[in-house]
């Protein structure tokens, strides 16, 4: 993979992580795609240089994606991480504002939603 602005998505839905490729596809943005933590942590150590964005759903089996952050932030303490909930931003912000992630998506979110946060963050420094 040659663009250096390539997403990670890890979730553990498959339509989710269709829904989202597809939409960030449309915009021109590569993206890999990780089913558990575990995955999406051995993709991150071998694309790290590729990926700009990690989006990370919080409640995965297996790997938590609180387990899973900490893991990505060992890789690369830098690592840009977007996460993912069903929780509110108040619950998740309380939570995870001392793990240093770059931001906080809703779920449901609609294709708009998605565009305009990864945008923010893709231009944040």
């Amino acid at each position: 993979m040659q663009d250096d602005n390539v997403i990670l998505v890890i979730d553990d839905e498959e339509a989710v992580r269709e829904a989202v490729t597809d939409i960030l596809d449309l915009e021109g943005w590569p993206v890999l795609t990780a089913e558990s933590g575990e995955v999406g942590i051995d993709l991150y150590r071998t694309h790290q240089a590729e990926v700009a964005l990690v989006i990370l759903d919080l409640s995965m089996p297996g790997l938590s994606g609180q387990e899973t952050l900490v893991q990505l932030q060992a890789v690369n303490p830098e690592v840009k991480v977007l996460l993912s909930s069903g929780y509110s931003e108040v619950e998740v912000s309380g939570r995870f504002a001392r793990l240093g992630v770059a931001g906080f998506l809703q779920k449901p979110y609609n294709a708009l939603r998605l565009i305009k946060t990864v945008q923010q963050h893709l231009t944040k420094d």
